[in-house]
């Protein structure tokens, strides 16, 4: 069954916008989906299928994004809780994705919407290649009537290249195929003032990530089998918000409901132009491992979003890099204006410093001719 949306709203500015969305990116957590002692809960995950195969055919693409693969697989594997160290979490992973998606293949069967599975690590929306082809098989599974179930890669991501957690993913997979909102759902059905037991209110629209400065959030990761917790939901949807994607929070239970336009969770409002995902990887997320310190003409040139960043214009390095990692760029008194993958190490850069690209030909030969950090590899704060 081919499923193309039709729906020609330009943007969507308002939760009661959402049913004319054409593509949205769903994301659910382990715990709306799991339990630590019984795995996989058949009647959660069949009420999320069901509601939404409705709004799939309702002409509305969507890419759901679900967490559960480590806690579908605790119980087959004979654990009683999430295991802390990286290889028996790959091992649950591996055998508890297999049983995820077979029951997502059932259930939206039911629907007549075939499904696909799409496993992504941080790498793969770090380098051009694999981010194209991400974005070209995504594209062509929606177009193709398909519906998408993203995941992270647990199987094989390492500590040091994971996204952390699937709201982030959620995030970055919204940006790349150009989603008209992000909906993230788990087991809290709003962003609260204060703990809902201690009198909290229900915070209903978030216009600018300040408004938030003196809410408590809370601690993450507090979910039994999950990774995330009402503060990485918050750092997800203030990060799409903020680069142009307009993102609910509320509960699975509210799926229904929320998809329909009604009066849940909380909304937190687009800002800002839209950016690619690779930015906004980039810009929020890439782990810096170093500093480079700009001079004033460097700062203007690179601040027009248009231009590279060249040796000649660095005044100091900080910390420790190889070629390929990100680095924060900076003025002089040290404010980020941006981050970047460098194309040469800590060990490099020092005599490079200051000297042109014809001088750095002429002294080191031509592999040294390209920019420090190129202006495609580079994301303004």
């Amino acid at each position: 069954m081919n499923v193309r949306a039709t729906k020609t709203l330009s943007s969507i500015s308002s939760l009661r916008d959402l049913p004319q969305a054409r593509r949205l990116v769903v994301k659910v957590g382990s715990s709306s989906l799991t339990t630590v002692s019984g795995g996989i809960s058949h009647e959660r995950l069949k009420f999320l299928a069901d509601t939404l195969a409705h709004t799939v055919h309702d002409d509305t693409q969507i890419v759901l994004v679900s967490s559960g693969a480590i806690a579908a697989g605790l119980s087959p594997l004979g654990l009683d809780k999430r295991p802390k160290d990286l290889a028996t979490q790959q091992a649950a992973a591996a055998v508890g994705q297999g049983l995820l998606l077979a029951q997502y293949t059932q259930e939206f069967a039911r629907h007549n919407i075939n499904v696909g599975q799409v496993l992504l690590t941080a790498d793969d929306l770090m380098h051009r290649t694999t981010y194209t082809n991400a974005l070209r098989s995504l594209t062509r599974l929606l177009n193709l009537g398909v519906l998408p179930i993203v995941n992270e890669n647990d199987a094989v991501a390492t500590r040091e290249i994971r996204f952390g957690d699937n709201d982030r993913l959620a995030s970055l997979v919204a940006h790349l195929i150009k989603a008209d909102a992000l909906l993230l759902f788990s087991d809290v059905d709003s962003v609260y003032d204060a703990h809902p037991e201690e009198g909290g209110s229900r915070i209903s629209h978030v216009g600018h990530p300040d408004e938030l400065d003196a809410v408590d959030l809370g601690t993450p990761g507090s979910a039994g089998v999950g990774t995330g917790g009402m503060i990485t939901k918050v750092d997800a949807a203030t990060m799409s918000a903020s680069a142009g994607i307009p993102t609910l929070v509320t509960s699975t239970d509210n799926a229904a409901k929320a998809l329909a336009g009604e009066d849940v969770g909380t909304w937190f409002a687009a800002r800002n132009t839209r950016r690619s995902a690779r930015d906004v990887w980039l810009a929020h997320l890439a782990s810096s491992e170093g500093r480079l310190i700009l001079d004033a003409g460097a700062v203007r040139a690179v601040a027009n979003g248009t231009n590279s960043l060249l040796a000649a214009g660095i005044t100091a390095i900080r910390g420790e890099f190889e070629a390929g990692d990100a680095v924060e760029i900076c003025d002089a008194d040290g404010n980020v204006i941006g981050r970047g993958l460098v194309n040469y190490s800590a060990e490099e850069l020092p005599e490079m410093l200051g000297r042109t690209t014809v001088e750095l030909t002429e002294m080191l030969g031509e592999g040294y001719d390209k920019a420090v950090v190129h202006v495609d590899d580079l994301a303004l704060i």
